[in-house]
């Protein structure tokens, strides 16, 4: 094989194309003296109206249409959609979208309640993403600058993270989707930069996370007693086994295995602790733990609707071209995985989340 083909993956021309800026500062008494309450009863609605206004008129000059300003606490999670909505639970915000397609401006708040932070969500809709995700990065931080200098706030700590994922079926080929695209998938430095997009010292994260439906086929492979303390165990630890022993030919050594219904959020372990909530998991991994690390949480005494398996890449998972070989690798692993779990391709879905996150101080 070519050493070009070696490092490029062929992913199917249908996969999904997510990017979105997150940008985070805290919500400081400074701030608050600049927008006097005019309502007692909603002492901070004054502040979140007018915050909101300014933000929107700023990202409509710069062409940035899909923003949001959100200052509930909750955690923004964002994916590709044929239809656009917006769904609130206790601990998410979950934006469905197209971004070749889909528009908003909302802002979520509660003019009763100071928050802790105050954060802005801004959404990718230039096609192709990939192509023209420096760009949009270089207009978010430019949007952001304006708004701090507009507020007076020029000296304030902002955290923004970029985030942009690939979302595919690993048998989209098997269920007639024959067209493929080659990517490197270079990392996001190496793009902007290649895009004249200078970053300051950023932190990232490369990892891929699968969704595996836990069918009634894949159930009836194993005797579950129910009158156990913890009936579904067996079954959470064979699909465990078989993903790490799957995963050995390729070397990967950062994984995890989760079965416990809530969603993984994935950070580096040396700025983030892991923890969880009643909807949402921050695991941490650490890229310089030679040893590897396996994370497991398999939670036997529910039976849930399916597991998430996480690969985590390291440095070494890295080539001067990118994250093509790394996700060549994925990819045999998987269907390692899946033949040992007798998946059946044409019917069974097994959805693969490619991830690059950077993230910094403005």
């Amino acid at each position: 094989m070519p050493v070009s083909s070696q490092h490029k993956v062929y992913l199917p021309a249908e996969a999904r194309d997510n990017q979105y800026l997150l940008a985070e500062f805290a919500l400081t008494d400074e701030l608050l003296a600049a927008f006097p309450a005019s309502n007692p009863a909603k002492p901070f609605e004054q502040l979140y109206q007018q915050l909101s206004q300014q933000f929107f008129e700023l990202a409509d000059a710069a062409q940035l249409h899909n923003v949001h300003l959100i200052a509930n606490g909750k955690t923004p999670v964002v994916r590709f959609h044929q239809e656009a909505y917006v769904l609130q639970t206790t601990e998410q915000i979950l934006f469905f979208y197209n971004p070749s397609y889909h528009e908003a401006q909302h802002s979520f708040f509660d003019a009763s309640i100071r928050a802790r932070k105050i954060s802005l969500l801004f959404l990718a809709t230039d096609q192709p993403l990939r192509a023209n995700a420096a760009a949009f990065h270089q207009k978010v931080t430019t949007v952001l600058q304006q708004l701090l200098a507009k507020l007076k706030m020029t000296e304030t700590k902002v955290k923004v993270r970029d985030h942009q994922h690939l979302t595919y079926d690993l048998f989209a080929k098997a269920k007639g989707q024959k067209e493929s695209y080659g990517y490197k998938l270079r990392s996001i430095g190496a793009r902007y930069k290649a895009r004249q997009c200078e970053l300051p010292a950023h932190n990232a994260l490369t990892y891929v996370i699968v969704n595996l439906p836990l069918s009634r086929r894949l159930k009836e492979q194993v005797a579950l007693n129910l009158q156990s303390d913890a009936p579904y165990l067996p079954l959470y630890q064979k699909v465990s086994d078989s993903f790490v022993s799957a995963c050995q030919p390729e070397q990967f050594k950062h994984l995890a295995v989760l079965a416990n219904g809530l969603l993984p959020l994935v950070r580096n372990s040396q700025f983030d602790k892991s923890s969880h909530g009643t909807e949402l998991q921050m695991i941490g991994f650490d890229p310089s733990a030679q040893a590897g690390q396996l994370i497991s949480d398999l939670q036997g005494d529910k039976l849930v609707e399916m597991m998430q398996l996480v690969i985590f890449a390291t440095p070494a998972d890295q080539t001067d071209m990118g994250y093509g070989r790394f996700m060549n690798q994925v990819e045999a692993a998987l269907h390692r995985f899946a033949k040992s779990l007798a998946l059946q391709p044409e019917r069974d879905d097994l959805t693969v989340r490619f991830h690059q996150h950077i993230s910094y101080h403005l």
